[in-house]
């Protein structure tokens, strides 16, 4: 993994803006309805080139392939993994604003669990998926087809580096009922055995392997019943099975990418980072994301006044944001890269995004002005940071 020898590095957390069409022709192909696979694979093919054009010449040094073939960050594995049945439901509400819920009713939709109904879980609210027998791998085509669309998008480019998230055990749960394994731990295992096969065939491929797991920050709403110390304890059971997930894979081709969910609420009741850093930082990975930039935990810098990154690691925090429409100042944005310089060190610092901001923004030129100011700001700080 790059470290910022020189220069602020600027990279993003994920999901981009998908082209016209595409988005609605991989939710057919997700939800078993007819759709045209010449022109699913067409599209995905010159959408993944241009997405990855477009991060280029917004300043961004360490790309994606916006996670393009997929309905959402995390329940695109259900595609992949045997053992699974998927029934019709009721509509039920989305659990990560759970204590947030309890404290603002009037606020949240009481179908969805989402403010006024207007954020959907993608595919949540109408089906119902479970495990109900021994889990298996089967994206083995799924993956290599994101591998074989994006290596040829990177010809001809210059970029730092580039990157493939892929979804950790602990989130898959908020959406996968165990119906087979005996206990939470064997269920999270058996599902950190399962990842294995996806996450080693991301660093096979050459490219770094991103781990999103809002569940570390997240967990903690949908488990309201537990304070901090059991909490703890809950967690720490995913990043072991996590460690499980990512044995024998090079820790410096790999990152986390944890965030506190990414709906647009209060978040009130988000845990704080000093009360999980220990565990975010236990995962073995070579770069820490962490959003850092909304108004509820950008004063969480200063964590880093006593906390210690892990010999040869990186943070990237995030200095633009999902939760507000507006456009960082590019001079704001180097400030909070200024912050943390002089924390970890400007060489152990990559500038990132909260979440990723194509799904989550109102339009998608938001998401390409927010990184056109990541970029200008990363290039203030570089002067500032090395004169």
């Amino acid at each position: 993994m790059k470290r910022s020898t020189d220069r602020i590095l600027t990279t993003h957390a994920g999901s981009l803006p998908r082209p016209e069409g595409l988005r609605e022709i991989v939710g057919a192909k997700s939800a078993g309805q007819p759709y045209d696979e010449v022109d699913l694979a067409r599209r995905l093919q010159s959408g993944v080139a241009d997405i990855v054009k477009q991060q280029v010449d917004s300043g961004i040094d360490i790309v994606n392939d916006g996670e393009l073939s997929k309905t959402g960050f995390s329940d695109y594995v259900q595609e992949r993994m045997g053992g699974l049945e998927t029934r019709p439901s009721r509509a039920y509400a989305s659990r990560i604003a759970g204590r947030d819920v309890s404290e603002f009713p009037g606020y949240f939709d009481e179908t969805t669990g989402f403010p006024g109904g207007r954020q959907r879980p993608t595919g949540l609210a109408r089906m119902l998926v479970s495990c109900i027998s021994p889990l298996s791998y089967t994206g083995q085509a799924s993956v290599q087809s994101d591998i074989g669309n994006f290596k040829p998008a990177l010809q001809g480019v210059a970029v730092e580096e580039s990157f493939l998230p892929a979804i950790a055990p602990g989130t898959i749960e908020h959406w996968l009922q165990n119906e087979h394994y005996p206990d939470d731990e064997s269920f999270l295992f058996a599902i950190a055995d399962v990842m294995h096969e996806e996450y080693k065939a991301i660093v096979d491929s050459g490219f770094l392997l991103q781990i999103d797991d809002p569940d570390l920050g997240d967990g903690w709403q949908i488990h309201n019943n537990l304070n901090v110390a059991e909490y703890r304890k809950y967690a720490e059971l995913r990043v072991d099975a996590l460690n499980h997930a990512l044995r024998g894979l090079p820790a410096g081709r790999m990152r986390l990418h944890v965030c506190w969910g990414s709906y647009h609420g209060p978040h009130l009741y988000d845990i704080p980072l000093r009360d999980i850093v220990d565990l975010i930082l236990k995962v073995q990975v070579g770069g820490y994301s962490i959003e850092a930039s909304n108004p509820r935990h950008e004063h969480e810098w200063r964590v880093f006044e006593d906390v210690k990154l892990p010999e040869g690691t990186v943070l990237i925090p995030g200095v633009v944001g999902h939760a507000t429409d507006f456009i960082e100042h590019p001079e704001l944005v180097a400030e909070r890269i200024v912050k943390y310089a002089g924390l970890v060190g400007r060489e152990n610092v990559i500038a990132g995004t909260d979440c990723g901001l194509g799904t989550r923004v109102g339009h998608p030129k938001i998401c390409w002005a927010k990184f056109h100011a990541l970029a200008e700001g990363a290039q203030i700080a570089t002067k500032q940071l090395w004169g």
